[in-house]
């Protein structure tokens, strides 16, 4: 089974330092990571800068394209007009199938705001207890997540696969 997990900083350069230490929370086998993206939000930007990770290319990684519509759900929204909302809404219900539901993003939206930055990390295995101590280091760090079973992580992949 899958997890998508939000850590969340509050400091908006954060995230970026976390990266090091995923990487090596996996070098040592406490987690397998299988995709990776950042968001940063420094004070006074109207959007955050996200970045996929290019280090988790493999089989594993889903690519861009679920990464620019989970970022796009979560934070442009609320600047899209309305005429667009039924194809929002088709959206959103394709993210329900793969185990990403309203509830979620609508945490992650309230938690990564201006000054802020975020890991988002697709991930198995991981040895809970020992990745949550690594991250205690960090300011603010809190942790959003979503499990996904088996088939939501396999429709995950094939509505991403590139």
């Amino acid at each position: 089974m899958a997890t998508l997990t939000v850590w969340k900083f509050s400091d908006a350069g954060e995230a970026e330092k976390a990266t090091q230490t995923l990487a090596s929370l996996q070098s040592q086998g406490l987690i397998n990571v299988q995709d990776e993206a950042i968001v940063t939000w420094p004070e006074g930007r109207k959007k955050p800068k996200t970045v996929q990770e290019h280090n988790t290319v493999g089989a594993g990684a889903l690519g861009g394209g679920f990464w620019g519509l989970l970022f796009g759900l979560i934070f442009f929204i609320p600047l899209i007009g309305a005429a667009v909302g039924a194809a929002i809404g088709a959206m959103t219900g394709s993210m329900v199938d793969v185990g990403i539901d309203d509830n979620f993003i609508k945490q992650v939206r309230q938690e990564v705001t201006p000054g802020t930055s975020a890991l988002f990390v697709l991930s198995t295995d991981a040895v809970e207890d020992r990745v949550a101590e690594a991250f205690k280091g960090y300011s603010g760090a809190s942790l959003i997540y979503t499990n996904l079973s088996k088939d939501q992580e396999q429709n995950l992949r094939a509505a991403f696969a590139e």
